[in-house]
């Protein structure tokens, strides 16, 4: 096992998940860090966040890059390659623009950010799926996520920290170099070979992939479950910065332990996820993970009756956030199994931008659910609300073979 978890192939899926971190941020609370420095109005601030948008369309420009290869590198380094590069001059440029003077310049400069971000998270998914054996999946999910949340503490704390003792451009230009990890990693790997081959027209890679994919038993119920199985626990995280306030905890209690339990908390998870995989297998684990999650929110319910409580809310952010990372490893993991190989950028774009819609929709009531409900109530119904999801389970194709063997 430690010869796996140590191998090259693993060392790429936790670089290549850095190099997919960095830039998320970088066009969020950083740009808006800066922008309010700037003078920038706040209703300009809030329609930033639209520039996020290519992360939740990927899937629209994901079949080019199952159908096409560049000369060089082979089919997902050659593209990866280039979206490393475009991405790296994207976010250097983005560093060279003035906020105050030309705020629709930096929106261009952020758009190509997010663009080039999502285009090389499709390449990277791809590449992780075609190299990995279905055994290793789960742990090159946990650590390509444990990758990436490196690189998003790298973008967000220390940008942030970083912007009090130099400008917000030689900022963006330290971010920009940073990827320089991402491209040397990208030129040492092995292209992964795929035995399906590759779409031989564009109207295969577009049309075949849903076709394909439609054509399967189960292919709702595969839908349902990665729209339901995360829900109760991205409801209850939605609410818990207020909720932490509402208890009386100050802004750096939060801040402190929310980093210190928190942030290691989802990377142990994560780890400690991919290993368990290995053994339990990707159905299993996202039974056992999922109960897990629901169970953890109830500690939310718990400190909500004791009240202010320091220790409590250690431990309430630790387990939360470290049966969070496992369910998400599991999750990854499931979603890149079920893609087929010959359309992988295509399909895992569409899975993945299936996944953020639950975060959107369903967190929308819950501070409306918090007000009505009450703190413990509301928590209580955040792990009921996740039963259905694992209830699903029961009927993804899969799951009788492998989750109760």
């Amino acid at each position: 096992m430690l010869k796996l978890i140590f191998s090259p192939r693993m060392l790429v899926s936790f670089l290549m998940g850095f190099s997919c971190g960095v830039p998320l941020l970088l066009t969020l609370s950083v740009l808006q860090a800066w922008m309010k420095e700037a003078g920038v109005d706040l209703g300009t601030i809030g329609l930033f966040s639209l520039v996020g948008l290519p992360y939740t369309l990927k899937f629209l420009w994901s079949p080019i890059l199952d159908r096409f290869s560049l000369p060089l590198f082979g089919r997902r380094r050659g593209w990866l390659l280039l979206f490393q590069i475009l991405l790296m001059l994207a976010i250097a440029g983005l560093g060279l623009t003035n906020p105050a003077e030309n705020p629709w310049l930096v929106a261009g400069a952020a758009f190509l950010v997010t663009f080039f971000s999502a285009s090389q998270d499709i390449v990277v998914d791809a590449f992780r799926r075609e190299d990995l054996s279905d055994n290793e999946l789960g742990l090159g999910s946990s650590l390509y996520v444990n990758g990436y949340r490196v690189g998003m503490l790298l973008a967000g704390s220390g940008g942030l920290i970083l912007a009090d003792h130099f400008s917000f451009g030689q900022v963006y230009l330290m971010m920009a170099a940073s990827l320089l990890v991402g491209i040397a990693t990208t030129l040492l790997c092995r292209e992964p070979e795929v035995a399906e081959g590759t779409p031989k027209t564009f109207r295969e890679a577009v049309i075949q992939p849903f076709v394909e994919y439609f054509s399967r038993d189960g292919a709702l119920f595969i839908l349902l479950f990665i729209l339901f199985y995360k829900v109760g626990d991205q409801m209850a995280t939605t609410m818990t910065t207020p909720f932490y306030l509402d208890l009386g905890f100050t802004k750096t209690q939060i801040g402190a332990i929310a980093k210190l339990f928190g942030f290691w908390a989802t990377i142990g998870g994560g780890l400690s996820g991919g290993i368990l995989m290995l053994r339990l297998g990707i159905f299993r684990s996202l039974l056992i993970f999922g109960v897990f999650q629901a169970l953890s929110t109830l500690s939310f319910s718990i400190l909500a009756v004791v009240g202010y409580n320091l220790p409590g809310l250690a431990i309430a952010i630790g387990l939360e956030n470290f049966t969070g990372g496992m369910g998400t490893a599991a999750y990854v993991a499931y979603m890149a199994s079920i893609t087929n190989k010959k359309f992988t950028a295509t399909q895992y774009a569409l899975l993945s931008s299936l996944m953020g819609i639950p975060r959107v929709l369903a967190s929308a009531p819950t501070g409306f659910m918090a007000e009505h409900m009450g703190w413990p109530w509301f928590f209580l119904s955040c792990s009921l609300i996740a039963l259905p999801g694992l209830l699903l389970l029961r009927w993804v194709p899969g799951f009788r073979r492998n989750g109760t063997s």
